[in-house]
């Protein structure tokens, strides 16, 4: 009895000291998890992308150059880092098209690696839509062409090869591709581009050394999460403006990080546009979530000689205060400092319309689909290749109900359409989600409704992908494809991405 008595007396102290270390251990990580760039000095002129410049062929085809390449970016002064850009060593140019315009892009792939190139918002054929079946081999070019048919708006592109999305968009792949059409050219919004009407593609970063570091830390289950943030491609970045209102074309680039966008004053702004287009009216908010993948238009308004800054705020929506705090809830981030000049130029009122959605409302939808969220998985299977997991028919709505069931963050993409959010949790939406969007964030435990047709064209053989833009998520196989048919046809068979060699 002595000796069990010792035994139990020393299991017990093992026992209270591991719990007592551990819980040491969980308590330094989480009161060091947060991050905070608040008070951020801004010493670094924006960059503004350069608007691709295309030839126009002979039957008025727009033809734009894009090359993949590596270089070396300085981030931090006297260190360079190794990057990925289009046209140049980091980031690539804003595309610009307008409704009805032929475009074609020549995409060539200098890197050491197959890549892609996807429009992200787009509407399109399948097999020009740049997804993990339309790879492109290093030395090879691929020549996508299609037909602009849908409203103005700001839309991105970005690699999407299967596996590795995540890598190659920090690496520095990504840029912006612009649409006008002729509701939006009368309105009377900022629309310079570069000077009242800019764009803003945020993206978190670490730098070790100088360096860029995506390694994904300890905990961190949505995927990496920075330290620091830029705006195309340039650290602690100020814009000189000389307009009373202008105009931010915000872009969530990141590949995991969840911006709740601000003032850091509070200051209000009018959103004008979601993903997919202009909104019906102008909304004054002072807050804005995007998820990755995510865009808006905002419009603010500046007093001569003042500055303001765009901040992300922390933000509630990540179900339980350990998964907010470690898939970066609690982070503030300083993103972009506006400086006005002493003397503006005046800008017109904001119209009070602006543009009707052209999504459905859900009222002719012909089928209901069920989509169950966890990580690296959608209804319980990953990503196959060679499997199409849907099959919808050309020219008919439906209904999609996605779910997050179970505890970690995700958001929802789906190629070639522009839905409407029809319900949250069996709610109507807030007004700042009842745009034409493309990419919906989706909290733990929350159900959205989502209604959007497919105009095709058909092809049975090559699938669109849906899948969550929290890109680690979709590189572990939360993803899945669907192909477009004509009423009565059966789906094909996918096989093998394609390996794009010169056509």
């Amino acid at each position: 009895m002595p000796r069990l008595k010792r035994v139990l007396i020393v299991t017990v102290t093992v026992v209270a000291v591991l719990a007592t270390v551990l819980g040491a251990a969980a308590t330094w990580l989480y009161a060091g998890a947060d991050v905070s760039t608040a008070g951020t000095r801004f010493s670094r002129a924006l960059v503004i992308p350069p608007l691709a410049e295309p030839t126009v062929a002979a039957d008025g085809t727009k033809v734009f150059d894009l090359t993949m390449q590596s270089g070396r970016k300085e981030f931090a002064a006297g260190k360079k880092s190794t990057t990925w850009g289009f046209n140049g060593a980091h980031l690539g140019p804003t595309l610009r098209a307008q409704r009805g315009d032929k475009v074609k892009v020549r995409i060539k792939n200098t890197l050491d690696e197959r890549s892609t190139v996807h429009w992200h918002g787009m509407h399109l054929p399948a097999r020009m839509d740049g997804g993990p079946h339309q790879m492109v081999a290093p030395g090879a070019t691929w020549t996508p062409e299609w037909t602009v048919d849908q409203p103005a708006a700001s839309l991105w592109y970005h690699p999407h090869p299967h596996g590795k999305t995540a890598q190659h968009v920090q690496r520095g792949l990504a840029g912006m591709f612009l649409l006008d059409d002729d509701v939006s050219a009368p309105l009377a919004l900022p629309k310079t581009y570069g000077v009242d009407d800019l764009p803003v593609m945020v993206q978190d970063v670490t730098l070790d050394g100088g360096k860029l570091d995506f390694d994904r830390r300890l905990l961190r289950n949505t995927g990496f999460l920075g330290e620091r943030t830029m705006v195309n491609g340039t650290l602690d970045p100020y814009r000189r403006v000389s307009d009373e209102l202008i105009r931010l074309r915000l872009l969530n680039a990141s590949t995991a990080r969840i911006y709740d966008f601000g003032f850091s004053d509070d200051r209000p702004f009018s959103m004008i546009a979601t993903d997919g287009g202009l909104r019906e009216e102008p909304l004054r908010l002072d807050r804005l979530k995007l998820s990755p993948g995510e865009r808006a238009e905002i419009v603010v308004r500046m007093e001569p000689g003042e500055r303001a800054v765009l901040r992300s705020f922390p933000h509630e929506g990540y179900g339980s205060s350990w998964q907010r705090r470690f898939a970066g809830g609690d982070d503030t981030f300083d993103i972009l400092e506006l400086r006005a000049d002493k003397t503006l130029r005046p800008s017109p009122e904001l119209p009070s319309a602006l543009a009707e959605p052209e999504v459905p409302d859900g009222s002719d939808s012909v089928r209901e689909r069920y989509f169950g969220l966890v990580t690296s998985s959608i209804n319980g299977r990953e990503m196959k290749m060679d499997r199409i997991d849907l099959t919808v028919t050309r020219g008919t709505a439906e209904t999609w109900t996605v779910r997050n069931e179970h505890g970690t963050p995700h958001n929802f993409h789906v190629h070639d359409v522009q839905f409407r959010i029809l319900e949250i949790d069996g709610r109507q939406p807030p007004p700042e989600l009842r745009g034409a969007k493309d990419t919906v964030y989706v909290p733990p435990n929350t159900t959205v409704k989502l209604a959007m047709r497919f105009d095709g064209p058909a092809d049975p053989n090559t699938p669109y992908m849906y899948h969550c833009h929290l890109l680690y998520h979709e590189d572990l196989g939360m993803m899945g494809q669907f192909v477009v048919v004509e009423k009565g046809q059966k789906a094909g068979t996918v096989g093998a991405p394609d390996s794009h060699t010169g056509h």
